[in-house]
C-alpha cells in the first residue's frame, strides 16, 4: 500500500471519505513527518497542532454526515504562507516588525479552504515581506532545500514549496509577485500555479506590490493545484481588483487533448545565461508535448530585455507605499524612543531587514521628484508593451512554454551577497505578473547535480484550464513529479 506521504491531496481525501482513514490519522502522519524533518529544513514559522486537531474534529463530523462530499480536498492538511492572515494566529511575513502580529480576521482564501474542509497545520517561512528569491531574507530562519541542505528552496514562497518537497504537507498556499510560487516550485520539484490577476482574492494578503501580487496553490501535481484553485478562486466583494468570470472546475482538466494545440516557444528564453542542463530538460519536455500531438513553433519575444527593470521599478514603488504603514505605533514591533519621530525611525530601522530597506529606498527614489518620469512613468509604458506582446502571442498560440529559472537552486549565501544576480534570476517569471496572465511550474527532470528543474506553462488571461490540462497530460505521461529527494 502506498504511504500517505506519497499520496496526493485528492487521493487522501477519497480515502477519508471512504472511511479507510480518519482526518486525525492523516494529521498525525503529517505531524510525524514534521517532527522528523522540520529541524533540518525549517519550512515553517509556526506549527499549530492543537488548532489543527480542533479543526479535524469538526471536519470529520462534516465528512461523516456527507456535507463535504463535493469538496475534492476535504480533510487534507494545508500549509499557509505567513503573509496570509489567519484569525488570531501569528502572521509575521517573516519580519521582525510583525513578530507578534495576530490578525483579527481571516483572509478570504482562508475562509474558503476552511469551508472546503481543509486543515491548516501551520504558517510557512518566506522571504521577508515576500522580498527575495531564496527565503534567506526571513528574519527568523533560513529554509533549506529538501533535495540538498546546502541549497536554497527559492522564494519568496520557499517554505511552502519546501514543506511539500519534504512531505511535511500535502498541499500549500503561496503568493506570487514576480515568480514567488513558480520559482520555488521549480527549485523544489513540486507543482505551483500563479493564477490570472484578479481571479483569487487578495483580501487578507499582506501587500508587497498590489498590482502584481497573487495568491496561488502549490502541490504534488497539477490535479491537486487545480482542485485547490477551484476552491480559492472567485469574485470577492472585499477585494476591488477581483473579477467576475466563469467558475473553473478542476474535473474539466481530465478531458483534454493536446492534439492540434499550438504551443509557442519564445526563442529569447533560450539565450545567454540559461544553464545547459535546464535548456536540455526544457527542450526534451517540448518534444514530449509534440509526441502528444501538439504543434510547436518558435517565436520572438524580445521584450524580455525590459522585464526585470520594469518589474523592480513598479514593485519597489508599490512596496515603499505599502510598507509605510509599519511605523511602530499601530501594531508589530515598536522601538523604545523619546518621541514619535524617533519611534518611526527606530522601529523601521530595527524592524526591517536589509533587502526590505533596499527596496523601500529604490521605491522612494523612482517616485521622487525629478525621477518619476525617468523611471516610474517609463516602467508603466514598458508594462503596456509587455502586455501587448503577450496578447499578440496568444492570438496565435494556445499557450507558451519555457524555463522557470535560468538555473537550478543556488547554494545558500550565493545570491544573497549579490542582489543583482538574485534579481536577474527572475527574468523568466516577472513578465507574467506584469502581464497579469496565469502561469504554472511543473517538474521536468533534474540536472547533473540531481537538483530539480521546472518547466513553465504560460496561459491566456482567465485560461487556467488550458495550462493545468496540458500539465495534467504531461504528468500522466511522465513521472518527473513523482521523483523525490534522496534525503527523504
Amino acid at each position: 500500500m502506498m504511504k500517505l506521504s506519497e499520496m496526493t491531496g485528492i487521493e487522501i481525501s477519497k480515502m477519508i471519505k471512504s472511511g479507510e482513514i480518519s482526518v486525525k490519522e492523516v494529521l498525525q502522519d503529517t505531524f510525524d513527518r514534521i517532527d522528523k524533518t522540520e529541524k533540518t529544513f525549517n519550512c515553517y514559522v509556526t506549527v499549530d497542532k492543537e488548532y489543527a486537531l480542533q479543526q479535524a474534529e469538526k471536519v470529520q463530523k462534516l465528512i461523516d454526515s456527507g456535507d463535504l462530499d463535493d469538496s475534492p480536498l476535504a480533510g487534507v492538511p494545508i500549509a499557509v504562507k505567513d503573509n496570509i492572515c489567519v484569525k488570531d494566529k501569528l502572521t509575521t511575513c517573516s519580519s521582525k516588525i510583525l513578530y507578534n502580529f495576530k490578525p483579527v480576521y481571516n483572509a478570504t482564501v482562508v475562509e474558503k479552504i476552511q469551508k472546503a474542509g481543509m486543515i491548516i497545520i501551520g504558517k510557512t517561512n518566506m522571504d521577508e515581506f515576500a522580498m527575495g528569491s531564496t527565503t534567506e531574507t526571513s528574519a527568523f530562519k533560513i529554509t533549506k532545500n529538501p533535495w540538498n541542505e546546502s541549497k536554497v528552496p527559492g522564494g519568496s514562497s520557499g517554505g511552502s514549496a519546501a514543506c511539500i518537497a519534504a512531505k511535511e504537507s500535502v498541499i500549500a498556499l503561496g503568493s506570487d509577485t514576480g515568480g514567488s510560487i513558480r520559482q520555488p516550485a521549480s527549485y523544489c520539484g513540486v507543482t505551483g500555479l500563479k493564477p490570472t490577476y484578479g481571479t483569487v482574492s487578495r483580501y487578507g494578503l499582506v501587500a508587497f506590490a498590489s498590482s502584481l501580487d497573487q495568491i496561488g496553490p502549490l502541490g504534488r501535481d497539477a490535479l491537486d493545484c487545480a482542485a485547490l484553485y477551484e476552491i480559492i478562486s472567485g469574485k470577492d466583494e472585499k477585494d476591488a481588483t477581483s473579477m467576475e468570470f466563469d467558475k473553473f472546475s478542476f474535473s474539466d482538466i481530465k478531458n483534454y487533448s493536446l492534439k492540434g494545440k499550438k504551443i509557442g516557444v519564445p526563442t529569447s528564453y533560450f539565450g545567454k545565461g540559461l544553464a545547459p542542463d535546464v535548456k536540455q530538460r526544457v527542450l526534451e519536455s517540448i518534444e514530449i508535448f509534440k509526441s502528444l500531438g501538439a504543434e510547436v513553433e518558435e517565436f520572438d519575444l524580445d521584450i524580455i530585455k525590459y522585464a526585470v527593470p520594469t518589474y523592480y521599478i513598479i514593485a519597489c514603488a508599490e512596496a515603499c507605499s505599502n510598507l509605510s504603514r509599519y511605523d511602530g505605533i499601530k501594531y508589530g514591533y515598536s522601538a523604545d524612543s523619546k518621541n514619535i519621530l524617533d519611534t518611526f525611525i527606530k522601529s523601521r530601522s530595527e524592524g526591517f531587514g536589509l533587502e526590505v530597506k533596499r527596496r523601500i529606498m529604490l521605491g522612494n527614489f523612482v517616485l521622487s521628484s525629478g525621477y518619476y518620469d525617468a523611471y516610474y512613468n517609463k516602467a508603466l509604458k514598458a508594462k503596456k508593451l509587455i502586455q501587448d506582446a503577450f496578447f499578440k502571442a496568444f492570438d496565435k498560440y494556445d499557450f507558451l512554454v519555457g524555463p522557470v529559472a535560468p538555473d537550478t537552486a543556488p547554494s545558500i549565501g550565493e545570491n544573497l551577497s549579490d542582489p543583482l544576480k538574485m534579481y536577474m534570476a527572475d527574468i523568466y517569471t516577472v513578465m507574467i505578473n506584469i502581464a497579469g496572465v496565469p502561469a504554472l511550474s511543473i517538474p521536468c527532470g533534474v540536472d547533473k547535480g540531481n537538483m530539480p528543474i521546472g518547466l513553465q506553462l504560460i496561459g491566456k488571461p482567465l485560461d487556467e484550464k488550458t495550462i493545468l490540462s496540458a500539465a495534467y497530460e504531461f504528468q500522466r505521461n511522465t513521472d518527473f513529479h513523482k521523483q523525490c529527494s534522496p534525503l527523504l
